[in-house]
């Protein structure tokens, strides 16, 4: 399968590299890159440079795409796609806001291509040990959970026009992913705050409370404002709790004043099982790792966030298609 790449920076290039060393049955065939960089990077990678992605998608040998660009570009590089017929593995968030999601969604069901969303996280194998024990807590009542990077260094995540918004786009999307995969339940309304630290045009620090299906409520955080970085999440049930840090590699439960620390594969590269599943889905032989829909419903979260913190007080999720 001839894999073209949309955007080679730091983490495109993640992408890149993966395909061309560990991915056996996906080969590398074309990318594009605004920056001159890209020149250099087709002739390390030994393929063709496109510095229109729309000749990138046009190109024949180009099988399948992968874009991996600040979301404001993903509605035009999904439409291109579905005109010339090719399945689009699109980076998060899915798009900008979710009526261009729900267009991408919709275009590509209309023309029965397939379209998967990469939200890594769900490969983290803490999300997935998560998911698999937290029927441990019993009936579940509440949660926790955060996401704190270091201040980025990416120009284009100040720019409104580029980047859409901040870390509740960019960094809070993955965690209300994670929350819906490792829960199974929707997440159904949303009161939010953001501020701005570092980011002189984007919030960078934002806090929530959510109410999803079931009666269950919770508190998140997410910020780029810090040197630490942590990814930790806490389910609170009538059996006891569920405490796990994605970044950190660490899982526990806590019953009373007992913490049993549980076993756990250690954290490795996401986008490699991500792009074997992809590689599968694209060859009838397996499901789709991560649905328009469910890229779709995350957005939705991110967009509800957005307006709270402008409005002020509850706000509603919109009810996406479930994956």
């Amino acid at each position: 399968m001839k894999v073209g790449i949309i955007g080679t920076g730091r983490h495109g290039s993640r992408y890149a590299t993966h395909i061309s060393r560990d991915i056996a049955g996906l080969e590398l065939a074309a990318i594009s890159r605004r920056s001159v960089a890209g020149l250099e990077q087709a002739k390390k990678w030994q393929v063709r440079y496109h510095a229109d992605w729309h000749d990138l998608v046009h190109d024949p040998e180009v099988e399948a795409v992968i874009s991996v660009t600040p979301p404001t570009v993903n509605l035009a590089i999904a439409r291109y796609c579905a005109v010339l017929g090719k399945p689009l593995l699109v980076e998060k968030p899915l798009a900008a806001d979710s009526r261009s999601g729900a267009e991408i969604v919709a275009l590509f069901r209309e023309a029965g291509l397939p379209l998967t969303v990469g939200q890594t996280l769900r490969y983290n194998s803490v999300i997935r040990d998560l998911r698999r024990n937290l029927a441990s807590v019993g009936r579940l009542f509440s949660f926790s959970a955060c996401h704190r990077l270091e201040p980025s260094s990416l120009p284009w995540l100040e720019d409104a026009a580029t980047a859409g918004a901040g870390v509740i786009l960019h960094t809070a999307v993955h965690m209300f992913d994670a929350l819906r995969y490792i829960t199974g339940l929707e997440i159904r309304r949303v009161r939010a705050s953001r501020y701005q630290i570092h980011n002189p045009n984007l919030e960078d620090l934002f806090t929530a409370q959510l109410e999803m299906a079931d009666g269950v409520v919770g508190t998140v955080d997410s910020s780029k404002v810090g040197r630490g970085r942590c990814g930790r999440y806490e389910f609170v049930g009538l059996d006891g709790e569920l405490h796990g840090d994605q970044v950190h590699g660490r899982l526990e439960l806590l019953q009373g004043a007992t913490i049993t620390p549980l076993g756990h594969a250690p954290p490795t590269p996401t986008l490699v099982p991500l792009l074997t599943d992809w590689l599968a889905f694209l060859r009838g032989e397996g499901t789709n790792p991560v649905s328009g829909e469910a890229g779709l419903a995350a957005l939705a979260v991110c967009e509800a966030c957005l307006r709270s913190a402008r409005q002020g007080g509850w706000v509603e999720v919109g009810s996406p298609a479930r994956p």
